[in-house]
């Protein structure tokens, strides 16, 4: 098989990539390899400001994307190797496919805690048979220990009901990944299942087709970012969930004993010791290079393949996007790389134009505006939250100053200012000033004389900085 344009990868970056080549080059061939049966689009997506995005992710089969567009063409299967001298590649059942331009999206594997090897009692979730697993023990389970500090250990901890819950951190805050001590302290209430928030009480029905993997493709992509909607996250109690935190923990060992209630012992590092019958690991990715190749990609300490600011990599015509690659190039002050779905999008379509630019000779590309100020928007906790530049003042070296303002229960803002600019922002419930903030970070302006104003909540400062 051959085709101008050869992408690895069924997830959202692969699959972002693929639709903006369909767009920009709808007489030239694209084929998409996919580990899994389904692939991962994007829905629902809505500007809320000039550079924040919010959007759904949706699991659909190939068709969709086949049906959608002519000159795509989606196969099912792992890549085994890469030839660059001859420019093909190697998928399962030795499928040889030409290529002229190839772009790596293939992500990154569960980073598992090392006692999870080969124990039947310690789940990773990453993927949709990896929750299918989860669900499954969690309905059994009294007791289960959540490992890990980010965003899927914060969705377990909030969502799971009829559970005791041990969540263990390395961490002294809860959600470290995204926010800070004050933000995680506004979390608190959350964690109280006695005190059920509204989306925890009746499931709204999901409208979405739900479609089932193919047997033989059962793998692949990550989850979405409302991924536990689709899934009864249930277990064996009768009584409400409880929570208990460790903090500054991390696992020492886990024990066996099948003939006890609880099979499973933990053993933390503080010498604190969990039994439970269910332990899940949520701590975060690692990039997998599981294909041979002839020549050897430039790679960062933890095996990301490095990018340039047109996304190439070190070998002439592969490009790479999503968890999988290391954004080599000069970053701008406000913006650095995170493994997010905001970015897996954003690197996916920009990869695209930089490979239709090239395709078609063209001289100049410039870089994407979406690469001049991090942005992310999610849930946590049943919240909107909306992290901005240098939300908790990355890049900074502690030379900096906070403001913030909270309203137990209902909002908590809190701006990054350094020489009088603002750098950053943590904006957490509806507090409508992302656009206002986005404004004040790009155009650096003193705000030394309004300083005291700022998050007054008597002052208006969407409109005074209209």
């Amino acid at each position: 098989m051959e085709a101008t344009f050869v992408i690895v990868g069924g997830g959202i970056a692969g699959v972002s990539c693929a639709e903006t080549l369909a767009y920009y080059e709808p007489n030239e061939s694209i084929i998409l390899i996919s580990e899994s049966s389904l692939i991962k689009t994007v829905t629902n997506l809505l500007a809320i400001t000039q550079s924040i995005t919010s959007f759904n992710i949706e699991e659909t089969t190939t068709n969709s994307l086949t049906n959608k567009y002519q000159n795509v063409n989606v196969l099912n299967g792992s890549l085994l190797e890469i030839n660059d001298v001859e420019n093909f590649i190697i998928i399962s059942k030795n499928i040889k496919i030409n290529y002229k331009y190839l772009c790596l999206c293939y992500g990154a594997k569960p980073k598992l805690i090392p006692q999870a090897k080969n124990n039947p009692f310690v789940v990773g979730i990453r993927d949709t048979d990896s929750v299918d697993v989860f669900a499954e023990k969690l309905a059994k389970s009294k007791k289960v220990v959540i490992v890990g500090n980010g965003g899927i250990a914060s969705e377990l901890v909030y969502k799971i009901q009829n559970t005791e819950i041990e969540w263990v951190i390395k961490d002294n805050h809860i959600t470290a990944t995204f926010v800070d001590p004050g933000a995680s302290e506004f979390f608190q209430p959350s964690l109280k299942k006695d005190q059920k928030q509204p989306d925890l009480l009746e499931p709204i029905p999901n409208k979405r087709m739900r479609y089932e993997e193919d047997a033989t493709y059962k793998s692949g992509a990550a989850l979405g970012p409302d991924w536990y909607k689709h899934f009864q996250i249930k277990g064996a109690c009768e009584l409400p969930s409880s929570v208990k935190i460790h903090y500054k923990s991390e696992v020492f060992d886990i024990l066996n004993d099948d003939s006890s209630e609880y099979p499973i012992k933990v053993i933390l590092t503080t010498g604190d010791e969990i039994y439970c019958n269910l332990v899940v690991s949520a701590t975060g990715v690692e990039p997998k290079i599981e294909f041979k190749t002839n020549t050897n990609f430039k790679l960062s300490p933890s095996n990301e393949i490095i990018v340039n600011e047109t996304m190439k990599s070190s070998i002439p015509n592969i490009y790479a996007a999503g968890d999988c690659c290391s954004a080599g190039w000069e970053h701008s002050k406000h913006w650095f790389p995170m493994k997010l779905w905001t970015q897996a999008r954003q690197m996916g379509n920009y990869a695209a134009k930089c490979m239709s630019g090239d395709f078609n000779k063209e001289e100049v590309i410039l870089q994407d505006f979406c690469f001049e100020l991090f942005t992310h928007t999610t849930r946590l906790f049943g919240y909107k939250v909306i992290l901005l530049g240098l939300y908790n003042g990355q890049k900074l070296d502690n030379n900096y100053e906070i403001l913030f303002r909270m309203t137990k229960e209902h909002e908590y803002a809190k701006f990054i200012l350094q020489d009088g600019r603002l750098q950053g922002a943590v904006l957490i419930g509806d507090t409508d000033l992302e656009e206002t903030v986005e404004n004040l970070i790009l155009s650096q302006l003193d705000l030394s004389p309004y300083k005291e104003d700022l998050l007054n909540p008597d002052v208006d400062i969407e409109d005074y900085f209209d």
